[in-house]
Order: structure tokens, then C-alpha cells, then sequence
């Protein structure tokens, strides 16, 4: 019952004109930065954090908020209908809902994107309502040795879910890795693999890494072909997704909802590592793996809802606790304290109407984005009537300036350029580009994390199997490694499964 009267007293706060209004600007200004290309929630909420300093702490966390996962809706346009991540967490998505977008079906892919991110964000906040307290203190049992172990058995999973061959995959991905050890080591000081290049002094940057990858070596591939794709004008049935697509984007929902909010409550970019891990269990799970890549709306669903139900889990030890999971909940963390309110256990008790407030603003945001999002699918739709020569040198240029927009650095638009060739020679080759930017992402908190458990320990390794959380999941992953260097099918048959 008191759970009900405190989200009374939240709805009062988050539907006060001064809230509501704010909210919805923040949707707003969310879903713009989500469509442009590097520029990404965190950008947005840095950019805009000085403008909250005249506003009270409950309006500022509520129109930062919607910032966020604003940019986690906004992101999935792009992606779909020109293979460009808006944000980082939107990389999965453009694999099947491009693919979708060639086959004259970007309407149904839209709708169902902002539908999973709806109920993704939806049930999240429900969880995050009742499950706050003891999930985050869950979390506060996790050390550097259960977060190497926890990155590595998600590495390897990805490796193991995914469609291609264990080889393939693992190549990519440590080729991720070592792009994400270039630049100053944090715990010596010292700069690796910089070659005199002061610009790579700070590492190579995740947006011009994804944006090359899938943007640059799109336009690469579209202009190696005969001619560009036909886009035919969309007709308003052809906009709303058939029975079939929603039968099938039921289960990917609802794993994608699950999946999100308990990766989210962990340290790390759990927006981005979810949608990962959400595309690749969905793959796994389905009977015709084959269709994936080539317009599975089972592969726009899961991810879309896995990234904001992961934005919405992210905000549990936050709240709970005023322990950042990522460099997200860190600025809005920020903003809080600059404005004297001071997160942790009693944030619930000595201010209730900013928490509850915050928690139906959350509600009331996602309304907001769906009834923004659904009806300007017609709109999103249109924009790929624009010829062919125009299109493509538009959305390169959009590429350079939010690339270069990022960091003001030239070096930034040579690696996307660098990268966009690389993906386009990759995509030839038939190797997944998608492992690059997770290896990138997980890169510094791996190693930061297993540097950390060695100082723990002056030197042993035997800590990461001396803590059972630790030990249960290497354990785990080593498994997975075994289970996909056998010959392909003979586990199954180990197992008594038929093939």
C-alpha cells in the first residue's frame, strides 16, 4: 500500500505542469540527438547540464532523464533506415532492420522498435520500483574479480550465440580489444601504441569506430552495386506490423525486458552490452537462425528492448545507492549533487517526492516517446524517397560532423574513414563487424578490472578462482570455449539433442 501512496505522491510531482513540461522537452531533445549520428545520450546530457543549473533537482534529473533514453528510441531510426547507430547501443540494430528497410518494410521495423522500447522501458521501471533495494545490493557484492569474470563470460557468450563460425567472431572481437588499449594506460600513466599521434593519446573513440564500421562501409557496399536500392513510397497498411510480426516479436520482448534490466543494473555501458547479447540469444533461440541478417524482426525486438530496459536498470544503483553503473548515471549523478540533493540508501526517505517523482516522470517519458515515435513513421519512412545522389552524400557529411562534433579532432574522422574501408574489405570477407565495438566497449573495463584483482591479490592470479562468484563464472565460460572448439553439432549430440 505504501508502495502505491508513494507513487501517488510521484505522479503528483512528475504531472505539475513545470515536470511534465520538462520531461517532454527532454524526450524531445533525447529522440533528436539519438538520430544523429556520434553524437549519443552522453554527449546530449554533457552538453545540456549547464542549462539545468537554474532549474530545481527534481525538474533537472527528470529532463536528463528524458535525454537518455529519449536517445535510446532515437536511435533505432537511423539504424534502420540507413544502417547508421545513432547511438552505440543501437550497432545490433542495424543489421536486421537495414535489411528490413531494403525489403520495403522499414514501417513495420520502426513500429516495433518503439513498441519493445515502450514495454521494455515500461517493466523496467516497474522492477526498478519494487526490486531497487535488493538488487542493488546484489550488485555491491561484485569486486574486480567478479567484474573480469563477468566481461569475459559475456565476450565469450556473445562468441557462442552468435551465427558465425567461434573463429570469426573471437578475431573480431580481440581485434576490439586491442583498439581499446591505444592511448594512456590509466593505472601507469603511460601511452601504448600512440606512434607520436597526440590526438591517440585519449584512445580510439567509440563513435567513429561504429559509424565507420556500419556507416562509411554502407555507403561502400551501396556504391559497389548496379544501382541504388528502390524504395517504393509507403502506403499507411504497409506501415503497421502484420500478426505475424508481433507474434514474433512477442518472446524477443520479453526476453529483451528481462535481459535488459539485469544487465543494467551492473557497472558498465549495460545499454550497449545488452543489445548484444539480446540479438545473439535471439539468434540462438531461433528455429531459422538463417533469417537473421537478412530482415529478422526477431533481431530488431530484442535489442531495442533490451538497450532501454537497460537504461531504465542502469538507474537502480543510482538511486539506491549513489553508485554510478556508467558514464551516464555519473553526469545525471553529478547533476544531482550539484544541486545539493545527495544519493544514497536515504535519497528515498529524506527527499520521497524527487525519487517517486523521478520514477513517474519515467512513466510518463515513455508515453511521451512512443506517441512521438508511432505516428512520424510515415514521416521516417519518406525521407528514403530522396534520390539516391543526394541521399548518400547527405548522410555521409551528417557522419563527418558528428564525428568531428564529438571531439573537435580531425584524427577522429581518419579513423572513421580508416574504419569504414575495414568494415567494407570485413563485410566481403563475410565476417561480423558487430564484435569490433563490443571488444572496443569491454576493452578498458576488462582490463581495469583484472589489473585491479591482481593488485588485490600482489600478483596472484588465484583470487579469480578463490571468490566463488568469480570462479563459477570463468568455470562458465571456460565451458562455453570447449563446447565451441568441438567439432560443430557434436555437443548436441553429447547432450542427446538432435541436430
Amino acid at each position: 500500500m505504501d508502495t502505491l501512496n508513494n507513487l501517488a505522491l510521484g505522479f503528483s510531482v512528475a504531472l505539475s505542469p513545470e515536470v511534465f513540461l520538462f520531461a517532454v522537452i527532454g524526450c524531445v531533445i533525447g529522440t533528436l540527438v539519438g538520430m544523429l549520428p556520434g553524437v549519443g545520450p552522453l554527449a546530449g546530457i554533457s552538453l545540456l547540464l549547464p542549462a539545468t543549473f537554474g532549474l530545481s533537482p527534481t525538474t533537472a534529473i527528470v529532463l536528463l532523464a528524458g535525454i537518455y533514453y529519449g536517445a535510446m528510441y532515437g536511435g533505432s531510426t537511423t539504424s534502420i533506415l540507413m544502417r547508421i547507430p545513432g547511438e552505440a547501443a543501437s550497432v545490433m540494430t542495424c543489421i536486421d532492420g537495414y535489411a528490413m528497410t531494403q525489403q520495403g518494410r522499414a514501417g513495420p521495423a520502426l513500429a516495433i522498435a518503439a513498441i519493445g522500447s515502450f514495454i521494455g522501458g515500461t517493466v523496467s521501471i516497474v522492477a526498478l520500483m519494487l526490486l531497487a533495494p535488493p538488487l542493488a545490493s546484489l550488485a555491491l557484492r561484485f569486486g574486480p574479480p567478479e567484474y573480469f569474470a563477468l566481461l569475459t563470460l559475456g565476450l565469450l557468450m556473445l562468441a557462442f550465440l552468435s551465427g558465425g563460425t567461434m573463429a570469426k567472431t573471437l578475431a573480431m572481437a580481440a581485434f576490439g580489444l586491442f583498439l581499446g588499449t591505444i592511448g594512456i594506460d590509466l593505472m601507469s600513466g603511460f601511452l601504448r601504441f600512440q606512434y607520436g599521434i597526440v590526438a591517440l593519446g585519449d584512445g580510439i573513440g567509440l563513435v567513429p569506430v561504429a559509424v565507420g564500421l556500419f556507416g562509411v562501409s554502407e555507403i561502400l557496399m551501396t556504391m559497389g552495386q548496379g544501382s541504388a536500392p528502390a524504395v517504393q513510397k509507403p502506403r499507411l497498411r504497409e506501415l503497421i506490423p502484420t500478426r505475424l510480426d508481433i507474434r514474433q516479436s512477442v518472446g524477443p520482448i520479453g526476453r529483451g525486458t528481462v535481459l535488459g534490466f539485469l544487465i543494467g543494473i551492473v557497472p558498465g555501458s549495460a545499454h550497449i552490452i545488452s543489445s548484444f547479447l539480446s540479438y545473439a540469444l535471439e539468434r540462438r533461440l531461433a528455429r531459422q537462425p538463417e533469417r537473421f541478417g537478412h530482415g529478422a524482426i526477431e533481431g530488431v525486438a530484442g535489442p531495442e528492448t533490451a538497450n532501454n530496459a537497460a537504461a531504465c536498470g542502469a538507474f537502480v544503483p543510482m538511486l539506491a545507492l549513489g553508485v554510478p553503473s556508467g558514464p551516464i548515471p555519473a553526469v545525471m549523478l553529478a547533476a544531482l549533487m550539484v544541486h545539493g540533493v545527495a544519493p544514497g540508501p536515504l535519497l528515498m526517505e529524506q527527499q520521497p517526492a524527487l525519487f517517486w517523482g523521478f520514477v513517474a516522470s519515467m512513466y510518463v517519458g515513455n508515453a511521451v516517446l512512443l506517441l512521438l515515435n508511432l505516428p512520424l513513421v510515415g514521416l521516417f519512412v519518406s525521407l528514403l524517397r530522396i534520390p539516391y545522389a543526394y541521399l548518400y552524400p547527405a548522410i555521409l557529411v551528417f557522419c563527418i560532423l558528428g564525428v568531428y562534433a564529438v571531439s573537435e579532432s580531425v584524427v577522429d574522422v581518419w579513423i572513421m574513414i580508416a574504419m569504414g574501408g575495414l568494415g567494407y574489405v570485413l563485410r566481403k570477407l563475410d565476417f561480423e563487424v558487430a564484435p569490433v565495438v563490443l571488444g572496443l566497449v569491454l576493452s578498458p573495463m576488462i582490463e581495469t578490472a583484472l589489473r585491479q584483482s591482481l593488485a588485490m591479490s600482489s600478483g596472484s592470479y588465484l583470487i579469480l578462482v578463490n571468490r566463488p562468484i568469480a570462479a563459477a563464472m570463468l568455470v562458465l565460460a571456460a565451458t562455453l570455449l570447449i563446447v565451441c572448439l568441438l567439432p560443430r553439432g557434436s555437443w548436441r549430440r553429447m547432450l542427446g539433442i538432435e541436430g
